[in-house]
């Protein structure tokens, strides 16, 4: 993942598997060799539970992807279905529109990608992007 680590960004993992699925996941798993980040159990279900990601009556969590800011807010959500897999590509794009726009106090027009201009944040300009 050096994507997000030249983002300055930290990734890890959460779920309600132990850790000791979490070792055979990352030992077996043509997959789980890939991680190279944090995975942390949640078998208390609290993390699950605080982000609203748990479905109690299933049993299982929703594949979600939280973005939290430096100073602990979250900027952005992404809960996928469990039959569809995260998209990497969007969400290192909201990563780097949600620091251009921090840098530059300028707005992020949809399809907006990295080295493209920002909008500014004026009410006049509604509605012209």
């Amino acid at each position: 993942m050096n994507e997000f680590k030249a983002l300055n960004t930290a990734i890890f993992g959460i779920s309600t598997d132990s850790i000791y699925s979490h070792k055979v996941f990352t030992q077996v798993s043509p997959s789980g060799r890939k991680v190279n980040f944090p995975l942390l159990s949640d078998r208390p279900q609290e993390i699950s539970k605080k982000y609203g990601v748990l479905n109690e009556k299933e049993g299982f969590t929703y594949r979600a992807t939280f973005i939290v800011d430096p100073e602990g807010i979250i900027q952005a959500i992404f809960i996928n279905p469990q039959s569809v897999g995260r998209n990497i590509n969007e969400i290192i794009r909201i990563i780097q529109a949600l620091q251009y726009s921090k840098k530059t106090n300028l707005a992020i027009p949809a399809n907006w990608q990295s080295g493209q201009p920002g909008i500014e944040r004026d009410w006049n300009m509604v509605g012209k992007y």
